[in-house]
């Protein structure tokens, strides 16, 4: 198990779908990949949990990967939603 918690910065600012595209880049790979904040746990591969879960700026998440890429995964996410 890998983990990580991030602070999200604008990343809902970006150009195009960044919901979509956060499911997407956690859809690439093996690894199963959990985001949790405020006692909420959501499935990062599912655009329905993202939505629902809806990280703003400034939220605290913990990424949680577990599976053969779960190093690159926790990185890739953290990546995406605090650059």
């Amino acid at each position: 198990m890998q983990e990580t918690n991030v602070i999200v910065t604008n990343w809902l600012e970006r150009k195009g779908n960044p919901i979509a595209e956060l499911v997407q880049l956690a859809c690439q790979f093996q690894s199963n990949i959990i985001l949790e904040s405020n006692e909420k746990h959501i499935n990062a591969k599912s655009i329905m949990g993202i939505m629902a879960f809806n990280p703003t700026p400034g939220s605290n998440i913990q990424i949680l990967a577990n599976g053969e890429d779960e190093s690159e995964a926790v990185e890739s996410l953290s990546k995406f939603l605090s650059d």
